[in-house]
């Protein structure tokens, strides 16, 4: 399989042979003649078959969750202006659902995906077709499971070209190519997952990471399946980083060369080399990489950011190799030259980390303004951190001194519902399945990142709770890290917005002392953020898209625990503001 793609050749997975797709496609024509909102783009049709695959990785053969047979799943290639529609079909035997990651869902969100938020789950032998028009995004996205830990092996990138005619707001790259970083377990991560959550421990670490889809020369059988990207000496090429690891920050090099940052999270940077970075799950970064090194072959490696140590973490390396054209064959007998090894950050290099998130600046230029909201109409603080609750009396469980890990946003653990998605209980006015009530502050104020917070601080409360918002209102969030428990990097997302990274900070923010940092005229924009270990990050964003938005650590284990909230956007005055009606085969509670 070819890793590079010329950025004149457009690929694209489609399966068009299976009958129990007919129906599905008969309401997809009849939605499609409903649309309030015309693209002016092209409208790509594309079937994704959620099906068991038997993989074999790091010498063992097992059964794990795929689209189309595929691991990654299938690349989508579109550009801005285009629709796409996803005919998902569960053949699974578990629920699903997909999200399509840092797409903006303007007045879509019966498509974003994720599990009892925006939708209930495709049951096995069910479908659902996602509908959504790419509007005003350039860059890498990618879309992925988001119900249980699916997304261990239900991911692909999503990849949004500029409009025809349009170009890059830079110099043309050669060839292009993903890097999708990954995490393998030996086992089905459902049952890892279950077995965490039935005794309240942390779950088992993965096995392995892996470069779209392969561990690497370091791992256990893995050799003759690595990766490896073919460059010409001199010529300079985009590598679009995605970081799909389910619980792992990475730091990522290629030996003996820099980098050119122009994009993060499908917006564009002003370039910054580099020859590190640190990745978090969810997160995207664009890199131009030149070919000036003597020809021969470079590893590519990741492995973990740990911003705490004393948390368990799988401390192996995934790698594959930059090699270049035109190198001598091995003699008869003779194996390849060993590539060369990039020296990685130690995995708690907090200060590299830093170092390379806050030096990230938007482009800001004519074509890409930087449209900063200078005022703020909301002003929310949030704490972001874990937790424990008691054990149940007369059951054992698996956390600390027999509790069960917990994790939380102002203290609140979130909970979802299992009879009616979010989006489904507003639209309808039903009662009973979520509150609105989510605190603009904690409701305790503490030294937050404290080496000792009290114990009386540890356990939250659990809850379905939503922040309501006006259509339009400037939402400023301060995002504080708490060291209940352990202190971490939390990679937070917001679904349906992209948000400007205004500042990021250690210790506990100051308003009197850190808004005066802030960055109004450049700063990052993004769907994910690392919230520092014991430290902030304020973002600031519009909501100016109805509907129900998830926030959420992008740490799986995380989310499992609670460390999530929701946004809930009302409708403005007119039709483009609103919501557009549920969908008729949205799949049923």
């Amino acid at each position: 399989m070819a890793w590079f793609r010329g950025t004149s050749n457009r690929g694209f997975s489609s399966w068009g042979h299976q009958s129990l797709l007919l129906v599905v496609e008969l309401v997809t024509i009849v939605l499609l003649c409903c649309m309030t909102v015309y693209s002016v783009g092209e409208v790509q049709t594309h079937n994704f078959i959620i099906q068991s695959t038997r993989v074999t990785r790091l010498c063992k053969t097992i059964n794990v969750i795929t689209v189309n047979g595929q691991l990654p799943g299938p690349t989508l290639e579109v550009n801005n202006g285009d629709t796409l529609i996803i005919n998902a079909v569960n053949r699974a035997r578990y629920n699903v659902t997909l999200h399509w990651h840092g797409i903006r869902q303007i007045r879509t969100g019966w498509a974003d995906g994720p599990e009892f938020v925006t939708q209930c789950p495709i049951r096995p032998g069910g479908s659902y077709t996602y509908r959504f028009t790419i509007e005003n995004q350039e860059g890498t996205l990618w879309w992925h499971a988001h119900s249980s830990w699916l997304r261990a092996t239900v991911y692909g990138a999503l990849i949004i070209h500029p409009k025809p005619g349009a170009s890059y707001p830079f110099t043309k790259p050669k060839r292009e190519a993903p890097i999708i970083l990954g995490e393998w377990w030996n086992r089905n991560p459902i049952d890892v997952v279950n077995q965490a959550t039935r005794t309240g421990a942390a779950p088992n670490i993965s096995d392995a990471y892996t470069i779209n889809g392969q561990p690497g020369d370091l791992y256990n059988c893995s050799s003759k399946d690595t990766v490896v990207i073919p460059v010409a000496s001199g010529e300079t090429n985009l590598f679009r980083i995605i970081n799909a690891a389910l619980n792992a920050e990475l730091f990522f090099k290629i030996a003996n060369h820099k980098f050119t940052v122009v994009a993060v999270d499908a917006s564009y940077t002003k370039p910054y080399t580099t020859d590190v970075l640190m990745i978090a799950p969810g997160q995207t970064t664009d890199l131009l990489v030149t070919a000036d090194q003597a020809p021969g072959r470079y590893y590519i490696a990741a492995r973990a950011y740990a911003s705490n140590i004393n948390v368990a973490f799988d401390n192996t390396t995934t790698t594959a190799i930059l090699q270049y054209q035109g190198l001598p064959c091995p003699a008869p007998g003779t194996s390849a030259p060993q590539p060369i090894m990039p020296s990685l950050p130690f995995y708690n290099d907090t200060n590299t980390a830093t170092r390379f998130t806050t030096s990230l600046r938007s482009l800001n230029s004519r074509e890409f303004p930087a449209r900063v909201p200078q005022s703020v109409d909301e002003n929310l603080f949030f704490t972001v951190g874990l937790g424990l609750f008691n054990c149940r009396t007369g059951q054992m469980c698996g956390g600390p001194n027999n509790t069960r890990f917990a994790a939380s946003v102002n203290n609140i653990s979130f909970a979802l519902p299992q009879s009616l998605s979010i989006l489904q209980a507003h639209t309808y006015g039903v009662n009973g399945v979520f509150t609105r009530d989510f605190p603009r502050v904690p409701p305790v104020q503490f030294d937050y990142t404290a080496q000792n917070v009290s114990r009386a601080l540890w356990q939250p409360v659990r809850g379905t709770r939503v922040k309501q918002m006006k259509f339009g209102s400037v939402v400023q969030v301060v995002l504080q890290g708490t060291n209940i428990v352990n202190g971490e990097n939390h990679p937070m997302h917001l679904h349906g917005h992209d948000f400007y990274v205004l500042a990021e900070g250690f210790g506990n923010f100051n308003p009197s002392r850190d808004t005066s940092n802030f960055n109004l005229v450049d700063p990052p924009l993004r769907n994910t953020m690392g919230v520092p270990i014991n430290g902030w990050a304020v973002i600031r964003f519009v909501a100016d898209n109805p509907g129900v938005w998830l926030m959420h650590c992008h740490f799986d284990v995380h989310i499992n625990w609670g460390l999530a909230m929701v946004f809930l956007v009302e409708n403005g005055i007119s039709e483009l503001e609103s919501l557009e009606p549920p969908p008729i085969d949205l799949p049923p509670c």
